[in-house]
Formats: structure tokens, C-alpha cells, sequence
């Protein structure tokens, strides 16, 4: 018996690691989701400031895990990480002090401390009046795990309190998703813990945000799963990729993620489910529409107003009276692409930064003030309009909504989308400008360019406008990982809500990914799946209601409604040159049609 727990630790700290295989035995997931909901079905959550559990407003929080003797703080870390940026502390670091008066004082700079404790630990007197302490000045979760509740004090602890009384690796992975909202809390107590917790106290939370799961949860064996290892290793051997990122989520549970290969073929560093990837195109559905869509609902936005109506400086360009829903669609007769590095001249840039050269495009290399101002912008605004009403993909499209969009809300689209959308929704991984925010090694590197910039792509743009532009651009310079966008695209699936928040009216999210295009397959800003099943787009089994988007660096996410599944694949395909592997081999597609039929077959 002890092997078999042994065995279901080890797996439990793969899954929780984002590493979790294939391989790993359909027992074993089993015996591990047998663990977990013991762990679930026995928690307690006693709170006298219930508005504080599950965490809300992630936007206004910074967040700090004080593990005072808990030993499964990993675990619990590991998990609590995918729904929001936080800080760690040991209380042993202090354990040569006779109090933690230095490490409460450590926490000034943090408004959220969940405090992680077992039952033994609340004798002890520091830890107490470290607890007493921090609950009255600060937001406070206190977690305890353990049987021991006949001795705990309780009494004078401001705070919600999370019992737990199973105390290992699995409970610890339980509490994190209840604190965040994953998972509801439903137990009560069995007994009586003193004044104020009687027999039967506990309050209830529902499920808010995603669950990290096995796949056995769902009805799913691992072992129908194992050909995604096939195939990514297959576009690993044939140079598609260096290493690539695979999630999946069905009905609000995570029950796939896994990392393979490597950030470069030389394999020195491996990728992780925590890496940023550049988005790409992905940029278009994850930070512009949703702005679009924001400013469209608060009505700031009319998508049959024209271009000309917003842009001003566009009112004498061809482009000035196509409406806003042309230019969501890529029905707006704008040409497909300008080669904008072609068009640059030894004056427009230098290798060192100065007053007349402030725009960093990559290691050594600067272009001139008011390049895309007085050069790019109006390039675009001056190309010749092809066929209107005609499907022309063009991310020029992306640029114009980014200045709409810029325009009426006086901030940058950045700033914008990371205030409505990626804070509160926890996406503490996701931003523009990813090198001057997030440590260098947890960044997948794109392409080694040595036709324009000279260097290795590293934290900058691959896209060459959005370089151009500063990196922040509508058409693509957003980069993120793949919980991050799992978030985000469960809430579009949930029609609007996530974390017991609503971003849209749910007929919002409906118009804007169903198809609304009367000659091609798009949705205003979203693809969808191609009506011809001869295109096999995204993949053969997609059904009909699937929306997402591909990015050129080898990205994609796909939101199938009528699964319930949200399918996101992240690689570097472009490193480190632009292989065309990654589309021929159909790595993206086989592997979204391995989850498609997983999901068909459950209870068959």
C-alpha cells in the first residue's frame, strides 16, 4: 500500500510540475484522484470574512505564501502560481529568532498573505502571534492541515480560516484551488472546535476559476492521451519545433498539460508550462478584440461607424469610410502585407540608443523618432484599397483597430488590456514588452535574424512592424503562457464570466465568435472552423462551433463550444529559422484531434 501512495505522490508532483505523462498508468491517475477528492470532501472553510475567500480582485492584490511548517509548500505554490503572481516566504529562514517579528515586517509591500500552517504548528507560541499579528493588519487565508482540532486557537483570528484535515501533498494541492476559487469548498464540521465553530459550522464556495485535474476526472483514460507524446516528439525529430507547450481544459477542468523539447535545439534550456511564448497572431483575439469588444459594449464603439469617424488623420485616406465591421472581418480590402523592413534606409536606424534614435527594436539596433508615426502609419493609410467586401487577410486591420482603440481611451492598447482583462483574470504572465518584465529564461526565444536585426530574438517581437512600432502593436508583441490564456479563453467559453466576475454580456462573446461573415469563415477578429472539412482547419474533427486563432510563430488556441474544450498549443516554431514543418507535418491539428476524440468517447 505504501508503494501505491508512493507511486500516486511522485505522479501528483508531475501533474502539479506540468509535466505530468502519458506514460503514468490509468491506476495511478485514479489512485491520485481518489487522494484529491478525500482532500476535497473533508476541508472546512471557517471564515469570518467569507467576501476574502475565494481570493477576488486579483487586479489590486500582491500576494505573498508564508509557509510557516507546512512541508508540502511546493506543491501548494506550484498550483497557486497558474491563478496569480505571488511572493514565498519560509518562516525558516527566521528559526534562529525566537519570534517572526522580522518576517512579518518582510511582508510590508504585500496586501494578501496566505499563510500555510499545520495543526501541531498552532501550539506554538510565535506562530500564533504571528498569525494574530498579520490577520489584523492585512487580507489573511490562514490553511491548516491536520487532525490535530481539538488543540487549535482559533479564537481572535481575523481572518478565513481552511481547515484541511488530511495533511499531505494532496491536500496541499486541494487548498491552493479552493483559495483561488478552483475548486468549491462544500465540507462541514464534524465536530465542535470551541466558541464560535459548533458542530456542523463551515461555510460554502462554489468553483469559479479553472480546476487542475487528472484526466480520469472527467471520464478521460490518460492512455487515450498518449499519442500526443508521439506527435510531439515526431515534430521535435523533424525540426517543426524545438519544444512546444500542450493544454487542454474541458468543462472548467485542466486535465492536460505538458512541455516538450526544449527553448533551442542545442537542449540547454527545457520548456516549461510557465514559459512566455510569443503570441503572434494570437495577439489579435487575446488583447484588440477583447478591447474592441469592451469598448462596443460600454458603447464607445459602432462597428458600423467608419474609420474616418475615429481616426482623423485617416478622414483624406482611401480607407476613411469603411466601417469598423469591414476591418473586423478583413472584408476591408486592405493589401495583405508590407514588407516594412524592406522599406528602411541607413538613416532610419542606428545601433546605439540617443535622443533622435529611442526605439529599441532588438540588441543594438534603434530606429529613428517618429518612424512609424511619420513613416509606417501612413504607408498603411495611403495603400491602395483592393476589393471591398472581399476576404483579404491583412494585419493592417489590427493596426487601425489598435489606433481606434487608442483613441478613445486616451492609454495605450497595453495598458488597456492589461487593466480590463489580464489582471483581474490573474494573467500575471501576460504582456507586451515580456524582456523588460520577466526573468530572460523563462522566455522562449523565436528566430535567429540575421536578414534584419542581427541577433537572436530573445524577449523581442519576431513580427517586424510590431518591432518596428515599439512592440506593442493590435496585429501581434503580446506574449504569454499557456495557463495564463487558459483563463481567459474559459471565459469567453463561459460566456463572459470567470472568478465570479462578468467581462461581457454573454451576447457580446456570441456575435463576436460566431461566424458573422457572409464570404468567409471569420467571426469580427476570431477564426473559425473552416466550413470545408477538406481543409481539415484547425483539425479534422473540430466541430462547427469551434473559434480561436493561429499565430506564425507556431501558436494556437481553439475553443470548441459544443465540447467544452479549450485547446491551447504553444511553440517557437520560427527558431531558429522559419520552419514550414510545423503546418505540414499538422502537428497542431492531429494533436487537437487526439483531445476531440478522448472527449467523444467518454462513457463509451
Amino acid at each position: 500500500m505504501k508503494s501505491a501512495f508512493n507511486g500516486a505522490v511522485i505522479g501528483l508532483l508531475l501533474l502539479f510540475c506540468g509535466h505530468i505523462s502519458v506514460a503514468q498508468s490509468h491506476l495511478k491517475n485514479r489512485k491520485i484522484l481518489q487522494q484529491m477528492q478525500q482532500a476535497e470532501k473533508s476541508a472546512v472553510l471557517l471564515s469570518p470574512n467569507a467576501k476574502l475567500f475565494p481570493v477576488q480582485d486579483l487586479e489590486r492584490r500582491t500576494i505573498v505564501s508564508v509557509k510557516l511548517d507546512d512541508k508540502h509548500q511546493a506543491i501548494f505554490d506550484s498550483l497557486a502560481i497558474y491563478y496569480a503572481g505571488l511572493q514565498k516566504m519560509d518562516a525558516d529562514k527566521y528559526k534562529d529568532s525566537a519570534d517572526l517579528n522580522d518576517l512579518e515586517d518582510d511582508l510590508n509591500g504585500y496586501n494578501t498573505v496566505l499563510v500555510s500552517v499545520t495543526a501541531a504548528g498552532m501550539r506554538k507560541a510565535k506562530y500564533l502571534d504571528f498569525i494574530y499579528d498579520v490577520s489584523h493588519r492585512k487580507d489573511m487565508i490562514l490553511i491548516i492541515y491536520g487532525k490535530d482540532e481539538n488543540k487549535l486557537r482559533l479564537t481572535g483570528i481575523h481572518c478565513p480560516v481552511l481547515w484541511m484535515p488530511v495533511d499531505n501533498k494532496f491536500a496541499a494541492a486541494v487548498a491552493a484551488q479552493m483559495v483561488f476559487g478552483g475548486i468549491g469548498v462544500t465540507g462541514k464540521l464534524p465536530r465542535s472546535l470551541g466558541i464560535g465553530f459548533p458542530k456542523g459550522a463551515g461555510v460554502k464556495t462554489l468553483a469559479t476559476r479553472l480546476k487542475y485535474t487528472v484526466p480520469e476526472e472527467l471520464g478521460i483514460n490518460i492512455k487515450s492521451l498518449k499519442e500526443i507524446d508521439a506527435i510531439a516528439q515526431e515534430g521535435i525529430d523533424k525540426k517543426a519545433a524545438p519544444g512546444m507547450v500542450v493544454l487542454a481544459v474541458k468543462n472548467g477542468k485542466v486535465f492536460f498539460r505538458k512541455a516538450y523539447g526544449h527553448h533551442t535545439y542545442d537542449g540547454r534550456v527545457a520548456d516549461k508550462i510557465t514559459d512566455l511564448f510569443d503570441m503572434a497572431s494570437v495577439t489579435k483575439i487575446t488583447a484588440t478584440t477583447p478591447s474592441v469588444m469592451h469598448l462596443v459594449e460600454t458603447g464607445q464603439l459602432n462597428m458600423d461607424s467608419s474609420i474616418g469617424h475615429y481616426i482623423a488623420r485617416a478622414r483624406k485616406s482611401p480607407m476613411s469610410d469603411i466601417p469598423v465591421r469591414e476591418v473586423m472581418l478583413h472584408q476591408a480590402g486592405f493589401v495583405p502585407f508590407i514588407n516594412f523592413p524592406k522599406l528602411i534606409t541607413p538613416n532610419d536606424f542606428r545601433r546605439d540608443s540617443s535622443v533622435a534614435f529611442p526605439t529599441k527594436v532588438a540588441d543594438d539596433y534603434y530606429i529613428r523618432r517618429g518612424f512609424f508615426k511619420d513613416f509606417m502609419w501612413p504607408t498603411m493609410l495611403y495603400s491602395p484599397i483592393l476589393t471591398r467586401g472581399k476576404y483579404v487577410y491583412s494585419d493592417i486591420s489590427m493596426y487601425v483597430m489598435q489606433a481606434i482603440i487608442e483613441g478613445l481611451t486616451d492609454t495605450t492598447l497595453d495598458k488597456y488590456a492589461y487593466k480590463h482583462f489580464f489582471a483581474p483574470l490573474g494573467m500575471h504572465s501576460t504582456d507586451y514588452l515580456p524582456r523588460y518584465k520577466f526573468p530572460l529564461n523563462s522566455i522562449v526565444p523565436t528566430e535567429d535574424d540575421t536578414s534584419f536585426r542581427g541577433t537572436l530574438l530573445d524577449g523581442y517581437v519576431h513580427d517586424e512592424g510590431a518591432a518596428l512600432k515599439g512592440g506593442v502593436a493590435g496585429h501581434a508583441g503580446l506574449f504569454s503562457t499557456a495557463t495564463d490564456l487558459a483563463a481567459y479563453y474559459q471565459m469567453l467559453l463561459n460566456k463572459g464570466t470567470y472568478g465570479g466576475r462578468r467581462y461581457f454580456n454573454a451576447g457580446t462573446v456570441t456575435t463576436f465568435t460566431n461566424n458573422e461573415s457572409k464570404v468567409s469563415r471569420r467571426g469580427y477578429g476570431f477564426d473559425r472552423v473552416d466550413p470545408d472539412k477538406s481543409k481539415s482547419y484547425p483539425s479534422k474533427l473540430a466541430s462547427p462551433h469551434t473559434f480561436g486563432h493561429t499565430g506564425y510563430t507556431g501558436t494556437c488556441v481553439w475553443v470548441d463550444q459544443d465540447r467544452q474544450l479549450v485547446y491551447i498549443f504553444l511553440s517557437n516554431r520560427v527558431n531558429p529559422t522559419r520552419s514550414p514543418m510545423l503546418s505540414r507535418l499538422e502537428i497542431r491539428g492531429r494533436i487537437q484531434d487526439v483531445f476531440n476524440k478522448a472527449i467523444d468517447n467518454i462513457g463509451k
